[in-house]
């Protein structure tokens, strides 16, 4: 009874070293800051999400209001109308950020509709009576704030993933990467983030030219 209760006992400290082990090699080699990071980039791309989803509600309420002005020009309107369309359609799961064919398409359409609304607002500049329009002011007002919160978000999402990369790339954290599938995630293009970082700046108080015909 001795002999096999020994035997138990050393079997149970081999297994409590094993797991100490264990668990001591999985830090070292960077399992538990994958965790971490991995969560933090989901949490990151949430935010870009919640931004991008409030920049898609502003837009009908801006289109009505430019369709209240007579003769406005049909071509931009059209284009916000369908960049927003676009942008909207696609699912934006979590999986997203792990697909780099997926994430481009996603950012490229979400450029679209950010080079869409500059153009009306630029456009917008010609119509004494929309600078004149309270309401759409303060949807302006209210878009250029989202621009701003799009850009934080995304550059907080930008540094996140290269932190995230970097620990994918590095020897020897890339051997834990391998291992438990921890791939290297896409990440917004400079040229992107450039074109959407600038939120349009509109001058409603300097002369306007006369509407196109």
């Amino acid at each position: 009874m001795r002999h096999h209760s020994f035997l138990a006992l050393v079997r149970r400290l081999a297994l409590a070293a094993a797991a100490c082990f264990s668990a001591l090699a999985l830090t070292g080699c960077g399992y538990n800051d994958f965790q971490t990071l991995d969560e933090s980039v989901k949490a990151a791309w949430s935010e870009v999400l919640n931004q991008y989803q409030r920049r898609a509600d502003l837009v009908p309420n801006i289109v009505a209001t430019v369709k209240g002005e007579a003769n406005f020009e049909q071509e931009t309107l059209t284009r916000v109308i369908e960049a927003r369309s676009k942008a909207t359609s696609i699912t934006a799961t979590p999986e997203l950020i792990n697909d780099p064919e997926a994430f481009e398409k996603f950012q490229k359409a979400q450029g679209e509709l950010s080079s869409a609304l500059s153009r009306l607002l630029v456009v917008s500049e010609q119509y004494p009576n929309l600078r004149a329009n309270q309401a759409f002011q303060d949807l302006r007002v209210t878009l250029e704030g989202t621009e701003n919160r799009i850009t934080v978000a995304r550059n907080r999402y930008v540094q996140t993933v290269a932190a995230y990369n970097v620990k994918a790339r590095s020897f020897p954290t890339n051997l834990t990467a391998m291992m438990f599938g921890y791939k290297v995630k896409p990440n917004f293009t400079v040229q992107n983030e450039a074109q959407i970082s600038v939120p349009p700046t509109v001058d409603f108080n300097k002369p306007a030219s006369a509407p196109r015909q």
